[in-house]
């Protein structure tokens, strides 16, 4: 990198509130995070979005003609509309010009926009979304991956998925040793289907993480785990499921406080803790899922993103530069060329 100031390529049309909450995000992460800030789209709703005082020199517009919507066919999409403005923030990567990119539109298309344009890491059959959950330990998250990347999975992917994992959660999230798992129907070793049964089998085997065993779904928000490996089928059920999670909590905290001067009292007494509660909980402080395997830092976030989630998608993005993820997950790849199926 030239510079030592990190560049963040964004989608800015992509995502159900885009451009607005896409530019607030932005915006903030410029200020507080000090990165610099490009964002790709339609230019006149990109500035028309900016707040009326905003110093244009704090960020690059880079034009962009199209953009693709959530109901288009996301690999069609990417080759018919090649001015697309997930197409061109990718190609800043592609190019160097931008260290990361981020995009909160829809995720097959950024998905597919990396593929062909940045490719995979060596080593790596299928890349993996990869995204940061709560625990019953504040400060111990977990990384699921796969969450929708891939329905169907070989036992080689999930291997290469708690690699890639591994590395992200010891030199991201700041976990010495990650403690891996693979999310099964039972802790015992025989338990599961044929892939689950010769996905064990290799982890096992892989000295390049730290292994304990099949992981149940009790299991993969108590702590005891700091990644777990699934096809991206059933991460992706769990990772709506653990969306509405948070919701549902704090709408049955709401209910069950006692109502009136008593309710308003314990309220206020209990509002610091309710507030703590919603951030462990809320999706929106983790920002966006990492794209791991392909050869560039790509961050996908929620269509329904607003600017808090932009924001700490943009945080997790350099983070991920500052730590050389790439780096270090291509001194993986003697593991990750693992010729086992």
């Amino acid at each position: 990198m030239a510079s030592t100031e990190v560049r963040i390529a964004i989608d800015a049309m992509g995502g159900d509130h885009a451009p607005g909450e896409i530019v607030a995000g932005a915006l903030r992460a410029r200020e507080e995070l000090g990165v610099k800030i490009l964002l790709v789209g339609d230019p006149q709703q990109i500035e028309a979005a900016m707040p009326p005082k905003t110093n244009l020199a704090d960020v690059e517009i880079v034009p962009a003609d199209e953009a693709i919507a959530m109901d288009d066919e996301p690999l069609n999409a990417v080759r018919r509309k090649p001015k697309a403005s997930i197409n061109v923030a990718m190609d800043l990567v592609k190019k160097q010009q931008a260290d990361a990119v981020f995009s909160a539109g829809h995720s097959g298309a950024a998905m597919a926009s990396a593929l062909l344009r940045l490719g995979r890491l060596k080593g790596i059959d299928r890349p993996a979304i990869g995204t940061v959950f709560p625990t019953i330990l504040a400060s111990k998250p977990v990384l699921i991956l796969d969450v929708g990347a891939n329905v169907d999975c070989r036992p080689k992917f999930l291997e290469q998925f708690a690699v890639m994992g591994s590395v992200y959660s010891q030199y991201v999230l700041g976990t010495p040793e990650p403690k891996v798992g693979l999310l099964n129907i039972g802790e015992e070793e025989s338990k599961g289907n044929e892939v689950a049964l010769r996905a064990y089998q290799l982890l096992q085997k892989n000295h390049q993480i730290n292994f304990i065993g099949n992981a149940e779904g009790r299991d993969v928000l108590s702590g005891n785990f700091d990644v777990i490996v699934c096809d991206g089928f059933v991460g992706n059920v769990l990772l709506k499921f653990a969306e509405s999670l948070g919701s549902v909590i704090l709408q049955i905290l709401r209910e069950e406080l006692p109502q009136g001067l008593h309710g308003q009292i314990g309220t206020a007494i209990l509002k610091p803790n309710l507030k703590r509660i919603k951030q462990r909980m809320d999706h929106a402080e983790h920002g966006g899922a990492l794209l791991l395997g392909v050869a560039g830092i790509c961050f996908i976030g929620h269509g329904s993103s607003q600017a808090p989630s932009i924001f700490s998608a943009i945080r997790m993005a350099k983070e991920a530069v500052d730590n050389h993820v790439l780096q270090r997950l291509n001194s993986q790849y003697p593991i990750l060329q693992n010729e086992s199926s």
